[in-house]
């Protein structure tokens, strides 16, 4: 079972996917980070430049892109994306219904906000003050 060393630690697991399962069926506020993975064909029209606007159009939500070529049609590509969970969800439900998308999966986690720092530069919530964001998975 996933290499676990015991049942204590699967038991584990399971519990905090369940609980974090829970609590993004509670709705969509907070803030996450995230991982949406996908598939497309990049022969399909214009499908990698509509693709490309999508993500220019939410490059506040949007940290790192990684674009993948799996054969002579089809690319994979992972997004890593933070923000306001409602706005992340949003956001990947569009990109996985543009026309040619495949096997689009988002693997979301709830996160803590700590705006605690008042040095650096990076993703900062409207009215965070001037300092980069601690985002802690929340347990």
């Amino acid at each position: 079972m996933r290499g676990y060393k015991n049942r204590s630690e699967a038991v584990r697991d399971l519990l905090r996917a369940h609980l974090e399962q829970a609590r993004q069926n509670r709705g969509g506020a907070g803030h996450c980070v995230a991982s949406l993975s996908y598939v497309y064909n990049h022969h399909e029209r214009d499908l990698a430049e509509r693709l490309t606007a999508l993500q220019h159009g939410q490059h506040d939500l949007t940290v790192a892109t990684l674009h993948a070529h799996l054969d002579h049609e089809n690319c994979l590509e992972s997004v890593i994306l933070r923000g306001p969970t409602a706005a992340v969800q949003g956001f990947a439900d569009a990109l996985i219904a543009e026309r040619g998308v495949r096997h689009g999966q988002l693997n979301l986690i709830d996160v803590e906000v700590d705006a605690g720092h008042a040095h650096g530069h990076g993703y900062r919530p409207a009215g965070s003050g001037h300092g980069h964001l601690h985002l802690k998975p929340k347990t």
